[in-house]
């Protein structure tokens, strides 16, 4: 399952110890996972040229090796709407350490849910599901199960989660694609099995759950060491 290009990603960013974003989201749409449309932007030009091809607004996202944890440094910019804000924040990014570039995707919403993987000493490697987004650490909501998953172990993950009605279609709102969201995690639990020699954890947060898609907005694998 995992190619030759996915094994150049995965043997390219040893260097770093973890896959920076831009080429997390292509290997893991070169695995079939959604993934929003984007561009790494490495000069300004192109990062506006971008967002005009795809319309505004847009989300900018600061692209450094030296910087995992994004909103730690303030590296995340929404709503982008003219070819002004994204010269600013291009500029503002450009100051960070270990500049190497601005992350250009489409505007998404939808439930934040939270994907994961760990390879724990005695059991090998997990997989997470649960509630994501900023509030994650909060309401520490989430199911584990052992890989590789099968359909029935991701409908038990979210009969588990305490918001599960959340993603049922909470008091009018659309349920989540459930096809979706269990075909995505079972690509992803398939790969967690191909790779977890080389990772140490994989981060996925938020996927975005609509009625339509789960897409992966966010994404980050570390690698062993």
């Amino acid at each position: 399952m995992v190619s030759q290009e996915m094994k150049r990603i995965l043997v390219d960013a040893g260097k770093h110890g973890w896959v920076m974003e831009p080429e997390a989201k292509r290997f893991f749409s070169l695995a079939g996972m959604d993934t929003p449309r984007f561009c790494w932007a490495r000069k300004l030009e192109e990062a506006i040229g971008f967002a005009e091809k795809i319309g505004y607004p847009v989300v900018g996202k600061v692209i450094s090796p030296r910087v995992v944890h994004k909103t730690e440094v303030k590296g995340v910019a929404v709503g982008l709407d003219s070819p002004r804000k994204i010269e600013e924040t291009f500029l503002r990014f450009s100051g960070i350490d270990g500049f190497a570039g601005m992350l250009l995707e489409e505007t998404l919403s939808g439930l934040e849910l939270i994907v994961g993987a760990r390879v724990d000493f005695q059991f090998g490697p997990v997989v997470l599901l649960g509630m994501g987004g900023t509030g994650v650490e909060i309401y520490k909501d989430v199911a584990l199960r052992m890989a590789p998953l099968e359909e029935r172990d991701v409908k038990s993950m979210v009969q588990s989660l305490k918001a599960r009605r959340l993603l049922e279609g909470y008091r009018g709102k659309e349920p989540v694609h459930m096809g979706e969201l269990v075909r995505l995690l079972l690509v992803f639990s398939s790969l967690v099995m191909d790779i977890f020699p080389r990772m140490e954890s994989i981060d996925l947060n938020p996927v975005f759950a609509t009625a339509s898609r789960a897409v992966v907005g966010d994404a980050r694998i570390m690698l062993k060491s």
